[in-house]
């Protein structure tokens, strides 16, 4: 494996510049959390070199020391700018946007705002399982809206869920995954607008989750919640984070619509201290100066989707995959090859190839697991062959 033909910095695609063999003396979890033997395509990290306007950022930061803490509205600028440019969208009111350490503890925060132990949180599951993990933390009780057969929202099922939430009077709020890990489903504008209905109908506020909203297909527009008409109650939480490999360098953003702006004023100011200042710059950057870097991205995702969908269906015909058009991930169904509801165990034993399981992303998720796309289309291949070679 270490022979295979990829590592050259001046390839276009960048998750082939890095060989395996560089790519092994990462410290990060996608890379620590198991044994060298075993390929890991677990965890949402990307095997690309950093951006180069991000490291040029980064290191003139380093270099004059500009290591404290974080100031000013050059984020939400940058993100204003590249949702105009990116997804047709003026909606991003730097007014209205507050600065928080990363979009699921800035998701706690905005639940906390119109919500109390007790009340409920509507997911639509398979979906992210710290989804369940920090709301259940939160005392907050989960109800399950699950996708329908084609991983797409079901808007009925989605209004039973709301009417059980809002029982007795409750406080509710929608926790909307958007694009939706880990199916990699892209909400269309008229599915957004219907949420918005039916979450105003019945009292419920919408939180979306859009830190994927980057990496979604060219030929595919991304349209963000706050964008669709009946929104404006609406929360959005962003991040450069997925779309330049930025996990590590702690920074996003929450949104507010204009009618949920006087909830966002409530929000404590503490909230803001805990992003780091070099992941307000690096994510400043990435928004505003790399997006030639994320289009050579997804580029190569979108050929890895369709290197997985040949691969699978010449080595492991038995697993039923729908392609998804946003996220670098794709959700496997290996129910037909009789695995157990954790197949991912299997994997990791017998193939050496770690996938992230699926009981944890809750109803749906037996059965399944997700498998991270981006990477090499070497070692893609290669996970696929020791896949098959394990049943």
């Amino acid at each position: 494996m270490e022979q295979t033909p990829h590592g050259s910095p001046d390839d276009p695609n960048p998750l082939r510049r890095l060989s395996l063999e560089q790519l092994r003396r990462r410290t990060s979890a996608k890379w620590r959390t198991y044994p060298d033997d075993v390929l890991p395509l677990w965890v949402a990290e990307m095997d690309v070199p950093t951006a180069e306007p991000v490291a040029q950022a980064l290191n003139r930061a380093i270099a004059m020391g500009d290591t404290g803490y974080p100031a000013g509205t050059g984020y939400p600028e940058a993100l204003a700018s590249f949702a105009g440019k990116r997804w047709g969208w003026d909606g991003v009111a730097v007014e209205r946007t507050r600065l928080v350490p990363d979009v699921m503890l800035g998701i706690v925060e905005v639940l906390k705002l119109f919500t109390g132990p007790g009340d409920a949180v509507v997911v639509n599951s398979p979906v992210y399982n710290p989804f369940y993990l920090f709301v259940e933390h939160m005392e907050r009780r989960v109800v399950e809206a699950p996708l329908d057969a084609r991983a797409r929202i079901d808007l009925a099922v989605l209004e039973d869920a709301f009417r059980q939430a809002v029982a007795g009077g409750r406080r509710a709020a929608y926790l909307l995954c958007s694009p939706q890990n880990p199916t990699g489903t892209v909400h269309t504008a008229d599915e957004l607008a219907a949420v918005a209905a039916l979450a105003a109908r019945h009292g419920v506020r919408v939180v979306a989750d859009e830190i994927h909203a980057p990496v979604v297909s060219r030929a595919v527009p991304f349209v963000p919640y706050l964008s669709v008409p009946g929104a404006d109650s609406g929360f959005s939480l962003m991040s450069a984070s997925k779309g330049w490999n930025l996990a590590g360098l702690k920074a996003a953003l929450a949104l507010a619509g204009p009618a949920a702006a006087d909830d966002l004023a409530r929000m404590p100011p503490e909230v803001g201290h805990g992003p780091s200042h070099l992941g307000v710059i690096a994510h400043t950057a990435a928004l505003r100066d790399g997006g030639d870097w994320l289009d050579a991205v997804l580029d190569g995702i979108d050929h890895n989707r369709q290197l997985l969908v040949r691969l699978l269906a010449e080595h492991l015909p038995g697993v039923r995959h729908l392609p998804g058009e946003g996220t670098y991930l794709a959700w496997l169904d290996f129910r037909r090859l009789g695995l157990g509801d954790d197949p991912s165990a299997h994997f990791l034993e017998h193939a050496r190839v770690a996938l992230h399981p699926g009981p944890p992303c809750g109803t749906g998720g037996a059965g399944h697991a997700r498998l991270n796309l981006a990477t090499s289309p070497e070692v893609l291949t290669e996970a696929v062959r020791r896949m098959a070679g394990a049943l």
